[in-house]
């Protein structure tokens, strides 16, 4: 008995890192489902798994092969039911993977930083420049800046551009009579790829009454794919932008221009 004890006490240094790695998933699962409808999935599931091993207890058989079919399929049930929260888990891995940071380590050894720093703020002062119009005019617009461009999520119905980023265009799609306001613009490769996309909009249940379809459709799509979603509301010409299923109400334009420049 005492060498158990004494085995049971005995803590490697491995053993900690697995506890920490252990801890580091958990977090990072929280924050993919905080405030989303996964959290009231989890609930459900946690209840019918309780009902199963209490039936069990109580050898109420019907139930028990019923809950049990739920139970036995739970692995492929989980796979289906959280693909969207899985799909966002495996972006925050890659957008975090030392590839990408050595793409940067790469362009600085090589001497084309200040060439692709140059290049970004081309890129941003024309979104800022528009933002900065639409907001004054209250021109309700959804602009969406994607590392990628993903047809599954981002083209949907649009419309194909694949033009300069211009402060011009970008006010001509929005405005109130242009035959493409009604829907987001998609940015990448430093071109405005799409106008009037369709989007997939947020089951998100705690946002505000007050939150539209452009604010809906913003965090949704940053939800489900790595992009920043900035929208401007028609009604009270107020910038918001999101990332990763949240949203940042009001923030000011050097906060703006410093997201961008963060997420480029």
């Amino acid at each position: 008995m005492e060498n158990l004890d004494v085995n049971f006490l005995q803590v490697r240094f491995l053993d900690i890192v697995d506890i920490l790695l252990v801890a580091l998933i958990i977090y990072y699962v929280y924050n993919l489902i905080r405030g989303t409808i996964a959290v009231n999935i989890i609930v459900g599931l946690s209840i019918i798994y309780l009902g199963y091993l209490l039936v069990q207890q109580a050898n109420m058989r019907m139930l028990s092969e019923i809950l049990g079919g739920f139970v036995s399929l739970g692995f492929f049930a989980l796979i289906v039911v959280f693909q969207q929260e899985i799909r966002r888990f495996l972006l925050l891995i890659g957008k975090n993977a030392t590839v990408q940071r050595n793409k940067s380590w790469f362009s600085f050894l090589f001497g084309r930083n200040e060439e692709l720093n140059t290049d970004h703020q081309s890129q941003i002062k024309p979104i800022m420049d528009a933002c900065q119009s639409m907001q004054k005019t209250k021109t309700g617009a959804l602009i969406i800046l994607a590392k990628y461009f993903e047809e599954q999520h981002l083209q949907n119905s649009g419309e194909s551009l694949d033009a300069a980023i211009s402060k011009r265009l970008l006010e001509s799609i929005f405005q109130k009579h242009s035959p493409l306001h009604d829907g987001a613009v998609i940015i990448a490769d430093n071109k405005i790829k799409s106008a009037s996309c369709i989007l997939p909009l947020t089951d998100n249940d705690r946002l505000p009454a007050n939150f539209g379809l452009r604010h809906r459709a913003g965090i949704g799509i940053s939800e489900v794919s790595d992009v920043l979603a900035i929208i401007i509301s028609e009604e009270s010409g107020e910038i918001s932008y999101a990332r990763q299923g949240r949203v940042k109400l009001k923030p000011s334009m050097s906060e703006l221009e410093k997201q961008i420049q963060k997420y480029i």
